[in-house]
């Protein structure tokens, strides 16, 4: 009887071990990768002959570099339009957008710190006409010994008194832009703006920031108008420092906006140093921009060629990708080998190649698609 017992023992035990063994999955079986092979030995009759090959070659390829820019004012030609007087804004005579020259009228400020400098000058003015006039009839007496040396020589302490305060009030008014033909128009009493200030246009150009508003109370220094001359543009770009060195001041760039057609441009300044960040230099073209294809602000790309030098390249058409790998099918004595290679700028139908190919090899340039169409066959036939 205990050996029966024993023996249920073990059958409940083994059935549950062999429960939990089934429970258990099994872990899924991948599918082995097959491998492409980059090798083509037969080729049928009808492919053959539309096969063409080309030896690859040293050449003399033109290195061009593209790299983004922006488009900016010249620095040179924009003007700030600062107010020189407290006042407040009489009359606007322009607005943003604007076509403006060079003296033209910009705003009219009534002050009463130019009121009372333009009677001062004319008090001045007065004054020095008279103290002149006596001066000289008593250099005239002195010289016929009608007046005392003492005379004379008060007259022309007044004259010379007179003088500087005159010259110091005119010395203010031309600060604040009134000019010789402003005072002779006051001293006969015909000037046109009486005793305004006139802000005028220090340069030709287009009014691109208006703060001027009328009955506006400004004090001195204020910024009213900001004026741009965009006949003539900088383009900034960035470049890598080991492409910078190969450039100099003179070298043509040409810029490229979308939609418009390229202008060509002078290198007119390469920074002395790096971009800690981006490590990359400066540079600078001047544009002409006579007929305005370039907005400030805007984003360009600019384009430096350099002189050229001689690369490994093979014809374009000779590249294909196969399996996310980009080479180029080389004849061999077996048959046609796909070689991966490492390629660079391409110009005139040819591409730099800076591995995979030695010169002298021939690389396929017609038949291209059907050698690969055969090795993606024998990839799928596992042959």
């Amino acid at each position: 009887m205990f050996h029966m017992w024993i023996c249920l023992t073990l059958v409940i035990v083994m059935t549950g071990c062999t429960t939990e063994q089934q429970k258990t999955p099994e872990p899924a079986r991948e599918s082995p990768k097959r491998e492409v092979q980059m090798q083509v030995t037969k080729i049928p009759d009808a492919v053959q002959h539309r096969i063409q090959t080309a030896a690859v070659e040293e050449r003399l390829t033109p290195h061009t570099l593209s790299a983004p820019g922006e488009v900016r004012f010249d620095m040179n030609r924009v003007a700030h339009a600062a107010s020189r007087i407290d006042g407040q804004i009489e009359t606007v005579f322009v607005q943003l957008g604007d076509r403006v020259h060079r003296g033209q009228p910009l705003v009219a400020i009534g002050s009463l710190i130019l009121d009372e400098l333009i009677e001062n000058y004319l008090v001045a003015k007065v004054r020095i006409d008279a103290a002149r006039t006596t001066y000289h009839r008593s250099e005239m007496l002195l010289r016929e010994k009608a007046v005392s040396m003492r005379r004379f020589q008060n007259d022309r302490a007044a004259y010379l008194e007179t003088n500087t305060i005159h010259q110091h009030v005119q010395e203010k008014l031309a600060n604040m832009g009134i000019t010789g033909d402003d005072l002779r128009e006051l001293e006969q009493g015909s000037h046109v703006e009486a005793h305004r200030y006139i802000l005028k246009a220090s340069m030709d150009g287009t009014i691109i920031d208006q703060q001027a508003v009328l009955g506006q109370g400004i004090s001195a220094g204020a910024e009213l108008f900001r004026i741009a001359d965009t006949t003539r543009v900088w383009v900034f770009a960035n470049l890598p420092i080991e492409e910078a060195q190969y450039f100099q001041d003179g070298d043509e760039g040409t810029i490229v906006s979308q939609g418009r057609e390229p202008i060509t441009a002078p290198l007119t300044y390469i920074a002395p140093f790096a971009d800690e960040e981006t490590l990359t230099v400066q540079v600078r073209f001047d544009v002409n921009n006579i007929a305005g294809q370039l907005k400030p602000n805007e984003y360009v790309e600019v384009r430096l060629g350099r002189a050229p030098s001689p690369v490994v390249a093979i014809p374009l058409s000779a590249l294909t990708i196969i399996d996310g790998t980009r080479g180029a099918f080389v004849q061999r004595d077996t048959g046609f080998d796909f070689v991966a290679v490492e390629t660079g700028p391409d110009s005139d139908g040819w591409v730099e190649v800076g591995s995979g190919v030695a010169v002298g090899d021939m690389v396929v340039t017609a038949g291209v698609f059907d050698l690969k169409s055969i090795v993606l066959q024998d990839a799928i036939s596992g042959d």
